[in-house]
């Protein structure tokens, strides 16, 4: 009997020390009520507690907690009926408060969330409501963090998931895209062959500006090529004008023998000609060549004399050329 009554007393020993020692998880608080009041926030850690008069709570989750808001059927400002998926991001920072203000926090938060979802995009368009997400998510996280405020949370993040609108909403905007896409398809074309169109014009209007300048340049370098080949020309009649007024008949032979020894070496190396028969012998073209000497020799004395100039070139007897021209033939 005494053998059963002492291993009691060493199990009420043992359930009492367990019950004063309390181990607190990392990322949780547990709050601590004494005679049902409570009275401290344990944190992570061990702790010891009263026997029978003090007790946990709550164990209050402090890491950042993600709720997902189930799908809501919602109404727009233009009458459009839209399914929408949201979750909220939340970290308690007074476990107190969040575990004492509040009957349900979950809950709490679900039901602040849909209420202030409802009137947000309720008070918005449907193109607004797809188009500003940003801007939904930003006004709902005002709005549910100063209402959750009170309860020691704080709403860190408010998500829109989805937003989906009827079915013949969706195939009326999958029209409207097309027929824009196509629209902004035919403005790009146009646009493309009027920029097209107008290098096009502009390639040949430069195309004909510059041959308009190459034609000119090549008239003028034309023009300037033939005043050149004028001015040697001149040159050169000044030259054997005044080798002929300077040495007479030897001068105006030897010319004119070296341009005829020219004909007749062009006549030689033609590739038609295979023959060539000259009906003058060899003294009749000395001859010829003396004869138009002095005919050429007479024209420069008589413009020497004509023009005023310092005095006529010596004159010679017209004898001795006469003879000169026809010796040959009597011999």
């Amino acid at each position: 009997m005494e053998f059963w009554v002492l291993l009691l007393v060493i199990v009420l020993v043992v359930a009492v020390l367990f019950s004063m020692v309390r181990v607190v998880k990392q990322g949780f608080v547990y709050t601590i009520e004494r005679l049902g009041k409570f009275t401290l926030a344990a944190q992570p850690g061990l702790h010891f507690l009263v026997p029978f008069v003090d007790r946990v709570g709550h164990k209050v989750n402090m890491m950042e907690q993600v709720l997902d808001i189930p799908g809501q059927e919602i109404i727009t400002a233009d009458n459009a009926m839209v399914g929408v998926d949201a979750v909220v991001f939340f970290q308690v920072l007074d476990p107190g408060k969040a575990a004492y203000e509040v009957s349900n926090l979950y809950q709490a938060i679900m039901a602040l969330t849909t209420t202030n979802l409802r009137t947000v995009m309720g008070s918005m368009d449907l193109d607004e409501t797809l188009s500003k997400r940003d801007e939904i998510n930003a006004r709902l996280l005002v709005v549910v963090d100063q209402a959750t405020s009170p309860w020691g949370i704080k709403i860190t993040r408010v998500e829109i998931k989805d937003i989906r609108p009827p079915i013949d909403i969706s195939e009326a905007m999958a029209r409207q895209m097309k027929a824009e896409r196509l629209k902004r398809a035919e403005i790009l074309e146009a646009e493309g062959d009027r920029a097209s169109s107008i290098l096009r014009a502009e390639g040949d209007k430069q195309s004909a500006i510059l041959t308009a300048e190459g034609e000119r340049e090549a008239a003028f370098r034309d023009a300037e090529a033939r005043e050149r080949a004028a001015e040697a020309e001149a040159k050169a009649t000044q030259v054997v004008s005044d080798a002929i007024s300077q040495s007479g008949n030897e001068a105006i032979n030897y010319f004119i023998a070296q341009e005829y020894t020219k004909a007749i070496a062009g006549f030689a190396t033609s590739p038609n000609a295979k023959t060539i028969l000259f009906p003058v012998e060899a003294t009749q073209l000395i001859g010829t060549l003396g004869g138009i000497g002095e005919l050429a020799k007479g024209m420069v004395e008589d413009n020497g004399g004509g023009s005023g100039g310092g005095g006529a070139a010596p004159k010679r007897s017209s004898v001795p050329r006469t003879a000169s021209r026809t010796a040959p033939r009597n011999s």
